[in-house]
């Protein structure tokens, strides 16, 4: 089969695992042979080299990424009659951990450059029933968060990152994990960091947050039948966590191979007539996706499948318009409306090469002309 009749699947994670595959069935061997299978050694040594990996003191490990969020808003004590600030662009996770906790999800848009939480609509939309600002790296890009903390510090509003997409994504030179007040995490099979089914954790340095959520996430109880909270079930497997720690010391350099392609991505794609993701000064972006816009988003789509090449569309229906949040009125939101309508994700992984980027590329470019 030449080159050019070969298909690039948008992922493949048998793929993204083979490079793991004898660290991964030890680690699942070893579990097994423990006897101990929820909240034993496993779980606890992630814990700690995760937080470690991302330069705060705690992480607790959970169910997924969901209950990551939805838990730290609880556990802040955020809910009935409170308001947190969230991006009109995202994945509908983030709106569903505050609605799940009882709060409402007040949506602010973004730039449209960076496809992330502008700053600068941020206070307008400030109330005093606002207790939270959730910004969301999305794609792996770090939102502009010096701003975002100093706004937050100002109204005395905390904090909390949706780092699902952005593991091991750099801002200023500092992780993200350890930006806010705290952060929630997924582990899904297809992000950078990814498990073999879900997982989810949550990173911060407030010691009492810590202790609280770890109880949160274990039926409320810290003593064994004593339930101080009332809490949830809600942990992260020892199976899944023994995975991820195979595969987070090489997390560093997949994620150095998905920068290269995709500066590759941003040369061969740079005079053809669609808007590239901008990156903001002082990030490092973990480039979980390579998002582009084009308003002839079908067209392409279409040529992307004829030449076998893999693309999706994050995300086709923006959260407010969701059947999910039907109920509530919404501010007319016109730029998270434009990106639903234009987005396209193109492939990106780090068993990929640069040949492959180009053809993609090229595709594109001949699609578009």
């Amino acid at each position: 089969m030449s080159l050019q009749n070969q298909t690039i699947p948008f992922l493949d994670l048998k793929r993204v695992n083979a490079a793991h595959d004898a660290g991964i069935r030890a680690a699942i061997a070893r579990v097994l042979d423990s006897g101990w299978y929820i909240l034993g050694e496993e779980v606890a040594s992630f814990e700690h080299e995760f937080a470690e990996f991302c330069g705060v003191k705690h992480c607790i490990g959970v169910a997924d990424g969901l209950d990551a969020l939805h838990l730290v808003l609880r556990a802040y004590g955020i809910g009935t009659g409170d308001e947190v600030i969230v991006p009109s662009n995202t994945f509908i996770a983030t709106w569903l951990a505050v609605s799940q906790a009882g709060a409402k999800p007040v949506p602010v848009e973004p730039d449209i450059a960076t496809h992330n939480l502008d700053p600068a609509c941020i206070e307008a939309a400030i109330t005093p029933a606002t207790r939270a600002i959730m910004p969301v790296h999305l794609y792996g890009q770090p939102a502009d968060m010096a701003p975002i903390m100093e706004i937050a510090q100002r109204h005395g509003l905390k904090v909390i990152e949706d780092a699902a997409q952005a593991h091991g994504a750099r801002y200023l030179g500092r992780r993200t994990g350890g930006l806010g007040d705290a952060a929630g995490f997924s582990f899904y099979p297809g992000k950078n960091l990814g498990a073999l089914g879900d997982g989810g954790a949550i990173t911060t340095n407030d010691d009492a947050l810590a202790a609280r959520l770890r109880m949160l996430r274990n039926y409320g109880s810290s003593i064994k039948y004593h339930h101080e909270l009332a809490g949830v079930n809600s942990r992260l497997d020892e199976l899944q966590a023994a995975v991820l720690r195979v595969k987070l010391p090489e997390l560093d350099a997949e994620n150095a191979s998905r920068r290269r392609l995709a500066a590759a991505y941003m040369a061969a794609l740079q005079d053809a007539p669609l808007q590239l993701p901008k990156q903001i000064e002082g990030a490092e972006s973990a480039w979980h996706l390579m998002v582009l816009r084009t308003d002839r988003r079908e067209h392409l789509q279409a040529a992307l499948s004829e030449a076998g090449i893999g693309h999706m569309v994050h995300y086709p229906i923006a959260c407010h318009r969701q059947q999910a949040f039907a109920q509530q009125s919404w501010p007319n939101l016109p730029i998270a409306e434009r990106l639903q309508s234009e987005l396209l994700s193109l492939p990106i992984a780090p068993y990929m090469t640069v040949e492959d980027v180009n053809r993609v590329a090229s595709v594109v470019k001949a699609a578009l002309r």
